[in-house]
C-alpha cells in the first residue's frame, strides 16, 4: 500500500478545479440547513466517562453532546445567539438490534424558552455586569426542559425542567468566563477539576447537587471544539499553503452546546456497543403576521407536526462522502434509511479517488460502511473511560492532555489506558468491526471525544484497508500526519463535565491560526 506521504502527494496531483472539492466538517454541509443556523448541527460527540459520587463510589456515564449554530462571532456586537424555542433538539441513542437497523431506542428531547427582563431597551442581552446567572443584569434568559422518550414502550419521563442557560461570553459584562475574571483577557483555558470551572458554568450544571449518580446536563454557549483548515480545502488548496497557514477556520468562533451524562445503568450496562446521533425538528407550517395597525409586531404562528430538518452522526459523512444531490435529503431522513440511500457513498467514496488511493481501496469499502452505515457514532461502552484532551497553553492555565491521549485514536497506535492492548491488537479489532469487548481505544470512530482530529483520522481510514480482521493494512503515517497542519484546538478543553471549552469573548479574541 502507498505510504502516507506518497498517497498525499498523489492527491495533490489529482485534485483540480474540475473535480468536486474535498469536503470536511465545515458546518455548512447541506444547502437548506445553512439557512437555518439555530437548527444546524455542527458536531456530535459520544464517549465513556467516570465521575465520583458523593459517597466515594463512581458512576459510569455515556457522555453525549450536540452542538448547533455554527460560527457564532463573539465580537459581532449584541452577542445574543441562542437556542431557538421553536426548534426541538434531540440526542438519540440506539442499543441492541436497534443499532444495526438504524432505529432509535431512546430519545433525549430538549426544548427551550426565551424571556427578556426589559424590552424597552437596546441592550438585548446584557444590562450590566452579570454576577450570577439570571441576575437583574442578564436581560436575555433562556431555560429548558429535558425529556426521555423510550420508543419500545412509548413512555416519556421529564428529567429536568426550568434549567437555566448561562449568559453568552460578551467580555466585560461576563468577566468570570475569562482569564483572571477580566473581560479584557482571553477566555479561560480548560481545567481538570469541577471546582476550577468558571462560576457561570458551574451554576448551570444540573443537578446542582453533583455526585448523586443520576443524569447530568449542561446547555450553553461554548467555543467550537472542532478544528481544521477548512478554508484551504474549499479554496482547492490541498497543499495548505500561503501566508496565513496553518489556519484553523473555526478558531475564535463559538457554538451552542448540549452536553448530557447518561448513566450506563439507564442503557443496560457497559457490555455493549451503542449508537448516538443528533437531530433537529421544526413545525411544518410557519405563518408570518404583520397587520399595519398593530402596535407591536405579532410573532409568527407555528403549526402542524414537527418535521426533521437536520441530522448529524459521524463527523464528515454528509460533508465528505454524500453527494450534493443527496445532502438535503440526508438531513430529512433517518438512519434506518441509510443502508438503502447512502451506503454507496461509503462503499465507493469519492475521497478515495481524490486522495489517490489504490484502485482496490476505491470500491467495496465494507470497512467504511461499517463505520458510517447507519450513520451514528458507534461507541464501545466496554472500552472504559476515554482519555481526554486538555490544552497546550500551560502559561494561561491550560490542563495538559491526559497521559496517553492521542488525537488520532486507534491510528495513533496507543492503548486506551496503561496496560492496554498492543497497537496490533487494536488495529485488528478495528478491522473486525465494533466487537464490544474493550479491545479498542476510545476516540473516533469508537465514539468521539473532544480533541479527536477527525480530518486526519478520516483520511487515514480511507487510505487504510481495514477489511481484513486478521491483518488490516494501515496507511503508514508519521507521528504527525499533518493533513491540514492543524493538530489542536485554539483553546484547551475541560477534562471535567461539561468537557466542551470555554466560549470566546468578543473583546479579547482573534480568529488566529494557533493557540495563544
Amino acid at each position: 500500500m502507498k505510504s502516507w506521504n506518497a498517497a498525499l502527494a498523489a492527491a495533490l496531483l489529482t485534485l483540480t478545479p474540475g473535480l468536486r472539492a474535498l469536503h470536511a466538517s465545515s458546518h455548512m454541509d447541506a444547502p437548506l440547513i445553512t439557512l437555518d443556523p439555530a437548527a444546524n448541527e455542527t458536531d456530535v460527540y459520544a464517549f465513556r466517562t467516570n465521575e465520583p459520587t458523593s459517597t466515594g463510589g463512581t458512576t459510569e456515564y455515556l457522555t453525549v453532546s450536540l452542538a448547533v449554530y455554527p460560527f457564532e462571532e463573539p465580537g459581532i456586537g449584541p452577542n445574543n445567539f441562542q437556542f431557538d424555542p421553536n426548534v426541538v433538539y434531540k440526542i438519540l441513542v440506539s442499543t441492541g438490534t436497534d443499532m444495526a437497523i438504524g432505529h432509535p431506542t431512546i430519545a433525549y428531547v430538549f426544548q427551550f424558552s426565551t424571556t427578556y427582563k426589559d424590552t424597552d431597551t437596546i441592550a438585548q442581552a446584557f444590562l450590566g455586569t452579570i454576577t450570577s446567572v439570571s441576575d437583574s443584569n442578564q436581560n436575555l434568559v433562556q431555560s429548558y426542559t429535558v425529556k426521555k422518550y423510550v420508543f419500545q414502550t412509548g413512555t416519556e419521563t421529564v428529567l429536568f425542567s426550568g434549567n437555566l442557560v448561562p449568559p453568552n461570553n460578551q467580555g466585560l459584562v461576563t468577566p468570570y468566563y475569562n482569564q483572571d475574571n477580566n473581560g479584557n483577557n482571553r477566555a479561560r483555558e480548560g481545567v481538570g477539576a469541577y471546582d476550577q470551572l468558571d462560576s457561570y458554568t458551574t451554576e448551570t450544571i444540573y443537578p446542582a447537587a453533583r455526585g448523586t449518580g443520576g443524569y447530568e446536563v449542561f446547555c450553553g454557549q461554548r467555543s467550537d471544539g472542532f478544528y481544521a483548515d477548512i478554508q484551504s480545502i474549499f479554496d482547492l488548496d490541498f497543499g495548505f499553503s500561503g501566508p496565513d497557514k496553518p489556519h484553523n477556520s473555526q478558531a475564535g468562533f463559538n457554538v451552542h452546546q448540549i452536553v448530557l451524562n447518561i448513566p450506563l445503568s439507564e442503557l443496560g450496562g457497559d457490555r455493549q456497543v451503542v449508537g448516538v446521533w443528533g437531530a433537529t425538528y421544526r413545525k411544518s407550517v410557519r405563518v408570518l403576521q404583520y397587520p399595519p395597525t398593530a402596535a407591536v409586531a405579532p410573532e409568527p404562528v407555528y403549526s402542524g407536526t414537527y418535521v426533521q430538518v437536520g441530522r448529524e452522526g459521524n463527523p464528515l459523512f454528509c460533508e465528505g462522502l454524500v453527494a450534493i444531490e443527496d445532502k438535503d435529503r440526508y438531513n430529512e431522513t433517518y438512519p434506518s434509511e441509510d443502508a438503502r440511500l447512502y451506503a454507496k457513498y461509503a462503499l465507493s467514496p469519492e475521497l478515495a479517488v481524490l486522495l489517490g488511493a489504490p484502485s482496490n481501496l476505491q470500491t467495496n469499502r465494507t470497512d467504511l460502511e461499517g463505520i458510517f452505515i447507519p450513520d451514528m457514532i458507534k461507541t464501545d461502552l466496554s472500552t472504559g473511560p476515554a482519555l481526554l484532551a486538555g490544552g497546550t497553553n500551560a502559561a494561561a492555565g491550560a490542563v495538559p492532555d491526559q497521559k496517553g491521549f492521542n488525537r488520532l485514536g486507534v491510528f495513533g497506535g496507543g492503548p486506551n489506558a496503561a496496560g492496554g492492548p498492543s497497537p496490533d491488537v487494536l488495529h485488528s479489532a478495528i478491522g473486525a468491526g465494533f466487537l464490544g469487548n474493550g479491545t479498542q481505544p476510545g476516540g473516533w470512530p469508537n465514539g468521539r471525544r473532544f480533541g479527536d482530529d477527525v480530518v486526519d483520522i478520516a483520511v487515514l481510514a480511507i487510505l487504510s484497508d481495514l477489511r481484513n480482521p486478521v491483518s488490516p493494512t494501515l496507511a503508514t503515517a508519521p507521528a504527525d500526519p499533518g493533513v491540514d497542519k492543524i493538530d489542536q484546538n485554539d483553546i484547551g478543553y475541560n477534562e471535567t463535565f461539561p468537557y466542551a471549552p470555554t466560549p470566546h469573548n468578543g473583546r479579547a479574541n482573534t480568529h488566529d491560526t494557533n493557540p495563544q
